[in-house]
């Protein structure tokens, strides 16, 4: 039996759970692009006054904007070293993916902001490749020609409503070190670059 303190910040919602393997013990949201800093404390806070005993942490290690999944990442991290517990990270797309059920085949997307979206394919539910970034209109085209007629897509500007990352998936992932990640999947590079890196 394994405990673990779930959090993802890589899309505008901020969710936390403690899950014991997969079985959802407590778990809490709050939706705010912009909350994730002051919303996480407190929604930790609350699942742990009732269960406290913790045996690790998992993470949604994005791809999602810089500071929101930042947020997360670091709190998982500070909050494992302090208890000298184990954390591991989780592409959070895969967690979405989780809940596709009806496809074999299919894209999820999620926001990106700048009018881009955080993407990746998946076949017979497995993702392929590495996430990418991608603005919605090219990525609208592109399921014909990955996976032919009929190809689905779940997320941000898609036939489907808004998914997020399923913290009982998460949770099921980390069971199995071969989902493990140990870096931020950021995506996107910064906005400032060093001067030397500037064109003339």
């Amino acid at each position: 039996m394994t405990v673990s303190l779930v959090i993802d910040t890589s899309t505008s919602r901020t969710s936390v759970a403690i899950i014991d393997d997969t079985a959802i013990l407590w778990q809490g949201f709050r939706d705010g692009a912009t909350a994730h800093g002051h919303v996480l404390p407190a929604l930790a806070q609350e699942g742990l006054s009732a269960y406290s005993v913790i045996d690790q942490v998992v993470v949604g290690m994005g791809p999602g904007p810089y500071t929101g999944l930042r947020v997360g990442i670091a709190f998982a991290r500070s909050f494992a070293l302090a208890r000298t517990i184990g954390v591991i990270g989780i592409c959070s797309l895969d967690a979405i993916a989780a809940l596709v059920t009806e496809e074999n085949d299919f894209i999820i997307a999620t926001d990106a902001r700048r009018k881009e979206v955080y993407w990746a394919k998946y076949e017979s539910g497995m993702r392929v490749g590495n996430p990418s970034i991608e603005y919605p209109l090219k990525l609208s085209e592109s399921p014909l020609q990955i996976f032919g007629e009929g190809a689905a897509k779940y997320g941000i500007g898609s036939k489907s409503e808004i998914l997020y990352p399923d913290l009982r998936a998460m949770a099921g992932l980390s069971q199995d070190s071969q989902n493990w990640i140990d870096e931020p999947m950021y995506l996107r590079r910064p906005d400032a670059v060093p001067t030397s890196e500037r064109p003339s």
